[in-house]
């Protein structure tokens, strides 16, 4: 007979707390506000430990062992997905606490089983309230069509920006949305759109199948929750070139490393073809990052912003990706043709406003000496 898991059976000893369940575990985040404390790790030979503002917290407690582990992480899962992941040794899911949603990897170390679990608030953020550094979100909601790419390292809050935008376009369009998502993180909720979320797993066996299915379906609005091999790429492309707004998210750190990353997926046989449909296709694209605030109260974003305008969608078209910087340095105006931004001069924007502090900047530049251009040149 297969053991039974509870959300609420006290495994963990907590020196601070007393005995705590995994749901006692996920309680914190509610605390402390997902803004602050983003993920949690539990791996066998370590306390659990929390992502607060960025670094890691180990709590003060015992040390985990295989069976607290498996007592912890197992009652997230239910018995389908405990005997999906002892085949594999890895698997995705969510979870629903409360208010809050969660994004949880599940995989085998050297130690045994291991979790990284991710919190998203149930209330998607305003796009006010993200953090833009000009007005480019307006103009992103009114597309009608074209390709909308949101970049950068994992923990960098892609989905929750995502998960703005498509939000505020149920909310001030009527149209089709439809998702597919590895696993579905925020739900959107049914507004003037009617929105269908699909997980890949549980209602589409891989994002492209999703991608194949979704083209019969009448979508205006698509969201592919990540680009993770050629064949999603270019039928996430294809979606674009033919009429629909479509979203998507890519593990990269710039602008020009995001076209780079696209074009490495293919061989080299077929790069001028998709240089040429990204050249079409693409809108924008936002990178950004997540950085601890000068008062240590959280952290705020910054992006570097590309606006696929005429001169930066013939410079994708020839291949010659390194002069898009210049192009970001230069149309910064605030108005729809312009809005573009590097990391570096609005990592500066952030020091001169004192939201920022210097140092801690400095950790995050991806060029030093254009960020110390910028904040030679950058009028308070």
């Amino acid at each position: 007979m297969a053991q039974e898991y509870s959300v609420n059976a006290k495994v963990y000893k907590n020196a601070e707390f007393g005995d705590w369940s995994i749901e006692d575990m996920l309680a914190y985040f509610k605390r402390h506000g997902v803004m602050r404390v983003s993920d949690l790790h539990i791996k066998v030979g370590v306390p659990p430990a929390y992502r607060f503002d960025g670094n890691l917290m180990k709590l003060r407690g015992e040390i985990v062992t295989k069976q607290i582990a498996e007592g912890l992480i197992f009652p997230l899962l239910g018995e389908k997905k405990i005997a999906e992941f002892k085949t594999k040794g890895n698997i995705d899911c969510s979870y629903h606490y409360s208010d809050l949603q969660f994004r949880i990897n599940v995989f085998i170390d050297n130690d045994g089983p291991a979790a990284a679990i991710r919190a998203l608030g149930s209330d998607v953020p305003k796009l006010e309230e993200i953090g833009f550094p000009n007005d480019v979100y307006k103009d992103i909601v009114k597309l009608q069509n074209g390709l909308v790419l949101l970049t950068g390292i994992t923990g960098a809050g892609k989905s929750t920006t995502i998960a703005s935008f498509i939000d505020r376009i149920s909310e001030t369009k009527a149209c089709r949305i439809i998702s597919v998502e590895d696993p579905i993180e925020y739900i959107i909720k049914q507004k003037n759109s009617i929105v269908s979320q699909r997980e890949v797993g549980r209602d589409v066996s891989s994002f492209s199948a999703g991608l194949k299915a979704m083209m019969r379906e009448d979508p205006d609005v698509i969201f592919v929750g990540e680009m993770r091999d050629a064949e999603t790429i270019a039928m996430t492309l294809m979606a674009a070139e033919t009429g629909h707004l479509v979203f998507s998210t890519l593990h990269t750190r710039d602008v020009t490393g995001t076209i780079t990353r696209v074009l490495d997926y293919f061989p080299s046989t077929r790069q001028d073809e998709v240089r040429n449909q990204l050249s079409l296709g693409l809108a924008y694209i936002i990178c950004q990052k997540l950085i601890p605030k000068k008062d240590g109260t959280g952290r705020l974003i910054c992006m570097e912003i590309l606006n696929n305008s005429y001169a930066c969608a013939n410079i994708i078209r020839l291949g010659k990706v390194e002069q898009l910087y210049s192009q970001l340095q230069t149309r910064t105006k605030d108005k729809p043709e312009e809005r573009m931004i590097t990391f570096e001069a609005h990592l500066a924007k952030l020091v001169k406003t004192g939201k920022l502090d210097l140092l801690e900047a400095k950790k995050w530049v991806n060029d030093y000496q254009c960020f110390i251009d910028a904040m030679n040149t950058m009028a308070v």
